[in-house]
């Protein structure tokens, strides 16, 4: 007898930096989602797709979840709780070597509101941070402010204890016929893909110069009959100097990034690819629906 097939939702919650993105990227094999050492880089839901067995395990990666102070904040925020309350099974990542902080433990007030029956797993992420007694003592600790159905001791990084938390995943999910084609990793559109691979460039290439004041939208994608393709794109920023930091002396900067980013396309698509990049300053981009539909989060969860 075949095996039923299961399909459902994971979402990925936590602060920002827990290891969501690098979580994501380990379950489903390939970079779906930006991973940078900054904070708050997620801001769409990204959907992973990963096979396990007979089942498929759709993943929400979640924006991180902070107090909010701009209007771009609130509409992640927003982000967040929706995809937790929309999934089938919700995962908490915390950190191990910073434990219970009063980013969890807001997290942890806002899980029975938002989150009503689902399910919720607890994941210890960075175990090699801390020494076991440590670890014991958190998952502890966690377990007493809130009734998790099971708890991970997990690196996203290095992959310690993923295949186990992946089994455990595919057989909490409704049995159901599968959502994506098998060979599909991500639901999102290519175009929001190749931005978020600039973006995320340009974030590690900038370091703390320009932190979340750029946005990257894909303008024109065309496939060409020599089988290669062409992506054009724009930066966004706020003001015109921040438009020379990512031009950088001499272009270098913006090359740089080109360089970085075309390479990683190249061998997402399997394709040779042709990038080029323009710097827009748009002083009021974050007040503009358009920015936020683009980065698949709704404008009005911003006021």
């Amino acid at each position: 007898m075949t095996e039923q097939t299961r399909a459902g939702f994971v979402a990925l919650i936590g602060e920002p930096n827990a290891g969501k993105s690098t979580l994501l990227n380990r379950m489903v094999g390939a970079k779906v989602s930006i991973v940078t050492h900054k904070v708050q880089t997620t801001r769409t839901r990204i959907r992973g797709v990963c096979m396990e067995g007979q089942a498929q395990i759709v993943f929400v990666d979640t924006p991180g979840l902070f107090r909010p102070r701009r209007r771009l904040d609130r509409a992640m925020v927003a982000a967040a709780w929706g995809g937790a309350s929309d999934a089938d099974v919700v995962v908490l990542l915390i950190e191990a070597h910073r434990g219970i902080t009063e980013g969890v433990k807001a997290i942890l007030e806002a899980l029975n509101e938002r989150v009503g029956a689902h399910p919720v797993a607890l994941a210890i992420n960075k175990i090699d941070r801390v020494k076991a007694e440590t670890l014991l003592a958190l998952a502890e600790q966690m377990n007493a402010l809130y009734p998790f159905v099971r708890t991970f001791m997990i690196s996203a990084e290095r992959g310690y204890g993923v295949d186990d938390l992946r089994e455990w995943l595919a057989g909490e999910l409704p049995e159901g016929p599968w959502f994506y084609p098998e060979d599909q990793i991500a639901d999102l559109p290519m175009r929001v893909i190749a931005a978020e691979v600039t973006r995320e460039k340009l974030t590690l290439r900038l370091h703390e110069e320009l932190p979340y004041q750029l946005t990257v939208e894909t303008e024109k994608w065309e496939d060409r009959p020599d089988g290669s393709t062409r992506i054009d794109q724009l930066i966004y920023v706020g003001r015109d100097g921040h438009k020379g930091i990512v031009l950088g002396h001499g272009g270098e900067t913006i090359k740089s990034v080109s360089i970085d980013a075309r390479k990683e396309l190249a061998e997402f698509l399997g394709r040779p690819v042709h990038l080029f990049l323009q710097v827009k300053v748009r002083p009021n981009w974050e007040n503009e629906a358009e920015r936020y539909s683009e980065m698949g989060l709704d404008f009005k969860d911003g006021n």
